[in-house]
């Protein structure tokens, strides 16, 4: 199913569609998607499209050859080319030799460029030289982040400089999860996005005509579960030291935040963390969050939490109870946490991540009172209430002093007026000036009728439900 990727397939089609030779960086995580974008992009397109695989040199410049004779009519009984340049000379000048663009997709780069490490410099001198007066979109595509980040794009890389464009492909949001969910209603949309997150291959497997409870089980409390040694197997193809990587995030599942806390709860170095840290929010693991209005690279506030859905329903519920899972009693756990109090209270924390996508995704449209230009979540003291308060979502416009602050509200009941009037008094709290406020209340369910007329009669109060951001 292509889902949500329309800005990106644009953005392949724009370089494709300029004259000359053009390259373009496509990496991301893997299962996010990448194969499937490049599939649609090449589809009615002239392409010699090419997967490397975890093989020796040879073997991949054997299957290249093969494709590359292929893709211009000449018989699979021809040998192998000697070298990569052999074969990508080969490719040039045949692609010189057609009318109209033509599309080379190297995916998998990492593999080839790790069995022969003299494929990025054989490749850039083919760029400079034989595809100089082509008309080929040359894709690089790897999951590899590291390397594609370092080996393709860095400026130490023989192919720096030389992309036209690079698209780093990250997770779907909630709206298009709920694209890939046919008949699913809204509440169990933020269910299975709060499970599974947004990562195409790992919504794919939800069976809908299941339940919840069932594809929870059938996928991650059961060894043969499709999806119960993900983390573990992305982890061990990314990292080097797995095992440590491994710690700290079950520490940061387990509510430590600062870098001094995941350090002792997971045993590793205090002067090493910030390295594991850095390095699990590149991938998008982990991220980084700082109080709205303050700086980033100054303060002493920030904290981390799990940025990926998928790893943080993992490492909360599934990774403490793998013993138990190992030894056949995985349907028993499956259905203690999905009994649990614990599981609604983690939704509630996704669905405050699904409010700032849907405000997102609206600012995007235009459709919010005014242009947000930054995003974020504040918490801090109240000095008034003498406690530690936070405000769910922000969205703001600095020059324009305006302001939207929301509240997440993942119950069937709650104290309507009473969440309001917070909302309204920690607004105030938010380093200003604000000339423009804006307040969004945002509901697991339909709220009052009271509510409703209150929004009505206002126009800096919005209440949005579930239904009303997925239905």
């Amino acid at each position: 199913m292509f889902v949500g990727r329309e800005e990106e397939l644009k953005a392949l089609e724009d370089v494709y569609g300029r004259a000359g030779f053009q390259m373009v960086v496509v990496y991301g995580r893997r299962r996010v998607g990448k194969t499937t974008l490049l599939d649609r992009f090449a589809r009615g397109k002239r392409a010699l499209y090419f997967t490397a695989q975890e093989e020796s040199g040879i073997a991949n410049l054997r299957r290249f050859s093969r494709l590359a004779y292929e893709s211009f009519g000449v018989p699979a009984t021809a040998g192998a080319f000697s070298s990569w340049s052999d074969a990508l000379e080969y490719v040039a000048s045949e692609a010189a030799k057609l009318e109209g663009p033509s599309l080379l997709v190297l995916d998998e780069f990492p593999y080839a460029a790790q069995a022969d490490p003299s494929l990025p410099s054989e490749l850039q001198i083919a760029i400079d030289h034989s595809f100089k007066g082509t008309n080929v979109t040359m894709v690089l595509c790897g999951s590899n982040e590291g390397f594609m980040e370092g080996e393709v794009l860095g400026s130490k890389s023989p192919l720096y400089g030389r992309r036209a464009a690079q698209i780093r492909l990250r997770p779907l949001d909630c709206m298009d999860v709920r694209d890939m969910l046919p008949g699913v209603s809204a509440t169990d949309v933020v269910r299975y996005y709060a499970t599974f997150g947004g990562t195409p291959y790992y919504v794919e497997q939800v069976d809908v005509a299941q339940s919840y409870d069932e594809n929870v089980a059938r996928l991650l409390f059961s060894t043969s579960g499709l999806l119960y040694a993900e983390p573990s197997m992305l982890l061990r193809q990314e990292l080097r030291e797995p095992a440590l990587y491994n710690s700290v995030l079950s520490a940061v599942a387990r509510g430590m935040t600062t870098p001094k806390g995941i350090a002792e709860r997971a045993g590793v170095e205090r002067v090493s963390v910030g390295r594991y840290l850095r390095v699990l929010v590149d991938l998008g693991i982990l991220e980084r969050r700082v109080p709205f209005g303050t700086n980033p690279n100054t303060t002493r506030r920030a904290s981390y939490a799990m940025a990926d859905p998928f790893f943080s329903f993992w490492y909360r519920f599934v990774g403490p109870s793998t013993d138990a899972v190992e030894l056949g009693a995985g349907a028993a756990v499956a259905r203690e946490v999905a009994s649990s109090q614990s599981l609604p209270t983690y939704e509630g924390t996704q669905f405050e991540r699904v409010c700032m996508e849907w405000l997102a995704r609206r600012n995007a449209a235009g459709s919010l009172p005014f242009l947000a230009t930054s995003f974020g979540r504040w918490w801090g003291t109240d000095p008034q209430a003498r406690e530690q308060a936070d405000i769910d979502v922000i969205a703001a416009n600095r020059s324009r002093r305006a302001l939207i602050c929301g509240e997440c509200k993942w119950r069937n009941s709650f104290d309507e007026s009473g969440a309001i009037r917070t909302l309204e008094h920690r607004a105030t709290l938010v380093d200003g000036p604000w000339d423009e406020c804006h307040y969004y209340l945002f509901t697991k369910r339909e709220v009052s009728e009271g509510t409703r007329g209150k929004a009505r009669a206002r126009d800096d109060l919005h209440v949005v439900t579930a239904e009303g951001m997925l239905g």
